[in-house]
């Protein structure tokens, strides 16, 4: 059965068995059609045969896209929903969304790397060989523009204006312009012009950063280079890839910048996501005071 056998008979349901409303009904299905064509633009699988994982990695998709917890949360309740009916009705032998769990709206704030931190963190690449340019010019591009690892592995090398100093980053059906400092110029212009062509193993290949074998990183791949160079600082904190979006985030709004141009930079859909951050800057100021004042 195909998706969107799925999605009519789940609708059907909800219209005539369940009786929701015109409201409710509308929510939901925009969750399922939103999780149908994740699965059918980046997996392998379909509604019927995702699985856990596949759910998960949606889920964290969808959080990486900026979506608030609400949004995320109702998703999870709207796809539960879904593979509960498909359960009962025998179209699966099991519920792939049993372990799916909503985040309460008071989510633990992001950690962030102290600007020194940041610094000894984009140190550790060393401009000696391929991947020394290579790792270099992602790491200073990811804190340059705070995109999410996804964009930057999806980067093509005609999403870079090095003259203009701007890139362009890809979510979805949407784009946008970040500006990058002249650190992360030189890094990329190294990279593109005296590395890059050696290392793609299609010359005619437009994928901006390349894995030793040549083919677009992954995910797990940058992960990996992430984890590398934080025991190489050592770095106490547990660094992610999404580690330096959230800086990138915070050292901007804590250096004045307007919220509004750091939710636009950083794709957010809903000014509640960028908010979090300057909940982090006031929580830091507390803690600070706290520590330092004589009577506090």
């Amino acid at each position: 059965m195909r998706n969107q056998d799925c999605l009519d008979i789940f609708e059907k349901y909800l219209r005539e068995e369940k009786k929701a409303s015109a409201n409710t009904l509308s929510s939901y299905m925009r969750d399922i059609r939103q999780l149908a064509s994740y699965l059918e633009e980046y997996t392998d699988v379909d509604i019927l045969t995702a699985t856990d994982e596949d759910l998960n990695a949606y889920i964290s998709y969808l959080k990486e896209s900026g979506k608030s917890v609400a949004t995320v949360s109702r998703s999870i309740a709207s796809i539960k929903n879904l593979y509960s009916y498909l359960g009962i009705h025998q179209y699966i032998k099991q519920s792939p969304a049993t372990k799916l769990t909503t985040e309460k709206s008071d989510q633990k704030l992001p950690q962030i790397l102290s600007s020194q931190e940041v610094d000894l963190l984009l140190d550790q690449p060393k401009c000696i060989d391929a991947k020394g340019y290579r790792d270099k010019a992602m790491l200073e591009l990811l804190y340059a523009t705070g995109m999410r690892v996804t964009e930057l592995i999806e980067m093509n090398v005609e999403d870079v204006n090095l003259t203009a100093s701007v890139v362009r980053c890809h979510s979805r059906n949407k784009e946008r312009y970040v500006p990058i400092y002249s650190a992360a110029v030189k890094a990329l212009d190294d990279y593109i012009h005296l590395v890059r062509p050696q290392m793609l193993a299609d010359p005619g290949d437009p994928t901006l950063f390349v894995n030793v074998g040549g083919e677009r990183m992954s995910r797990q791949g940058f992960w990996k280079i992430i984890k590398h160079y934080q025991k190489k600082a050592n770095i106490d904190k547990d660094i992610t890839p999404h580690t330096l979006r959230h800086s990138f985030a915070a050292h901007l709004l804590e250096n004045g910048a307007d919220i509004h141009d750091v939710q636009e930079m950083l794709g957010h859909a809903d000014l509640s996501s960028t908010q979090v951050y300057s909940q982090l800057i006031k929580k830091q100021l507390k803690d600070t005071y706290k520590r330092s004042h004589p009577r506090a």
